[in-house]
């Protein structure tokens, strides 16, 4: 469930960063048709805090760098390892699709980092984004290497919502989908969640670590290469994670 008064606040800051200049209360309140007196209480709450100040009269506000700074030193307690980083960025080229990190949260996939394919045409991955777990590559990579007890419990929770023409229904067909992709080498899903859209996906554990690496593109592009966008993947995270981040391991 949201709680409406956080969720006003992260949409403040999201309405700024597209904005990319300083707004009125008055601007902030049409923009989200938001009453006046919630808008101001809002941020006039964040300006006592010190996330936003006003660059210019006449009351228009901007965040300051607090937002930064406690973002940093948020990233910097627990960093992503920069063996995935370069292999996200070496993928990037190598694919040219967009190619991301994830990471399992609860029922869903959330985004870690991107790194966006530079054609026209392409998937429009943003950190942050939140995924079902059990629909696409990603979520199945996570998981796959959850251990079975965790996975079957996780599985009992989901909502089997029809998203798409290919979403799997029930936890049996994930579990299908799974022992599929351990056998074949790399996970998969097309137009299970988005439509027209194909990915390939693996997971990689570090420090105790999982992650999913994902390559992602328009559907028709992407199927005919997913065994060479698999290969493009694995090879890149056994030279820069090493070949024992890729194994499963062993549960008997």
């Amino acid at each position: 469930m949201l709680v409406r008064q956080a969720e006003n606040v992260l949409s403040i800051l999201e309405f700024f960063a597209a904005r990319k200049a300083p707004a009125t209360v008055a601007e902030v309140m049409a923009h989200f048709d938001w009453p006046r007196s919630s808008t101001f209480n809002i941020v006039s709450t964040l300006a006592e805090k010190g996330y936003l100040y006003e660059p210019r009269t006449r009351g228009a506000y901007y965040p300051t760098p607090r937002w930064l700074a406690m973002a940093q030193a948020v990233s910097e307690a627990e960093p992503l390892p920069d063996a995935l980083l370069r292999a996200i960025d070496r993928l990037g080229d190598e694919t040219g699709e967009t190619v991301w990190i994830a990471g399992a949260s609860g029922l869903s996939v959330v985004v870690l980092a991107v790194r966006e394919s530079p054609q026209l045409v392409r998937y429009a991955a943003q950190t942050g984004t939140r995924l079902p777990i059990h629909v696409t590559g990603s979520g199945q990579a996570l998981l796959a290497r959850m251990p079975e007890a965790e996975r079957d419990a996780l599985l009992r929770r989901v909502r089997y919502v029809k998203y798409n023409r290919t979403t799997p229904m029930d936890a049996d067909t994930v579990r299908a989908q799974i022992a599929e992709a351990e056998a074949r080498g790399w996970f998969m899903s097309a137009s299970a969640y988005s439509s027209d859209l194909g990915g390939v996906a693996l997971p990689v554990r570090i420090g105790g670590r999982v992650f999913a690496v994902t390559a992602a593109g328009p559907e028709p592009r992407v199927l005919p290469r997913m065994p060479e966008i698999g290969a493009m993947i694995r090879a890149a995270l056994v030279e820069e994670c090493g070949e024992a981040a890729l194994e499963a391991p062993v549960t008997a």
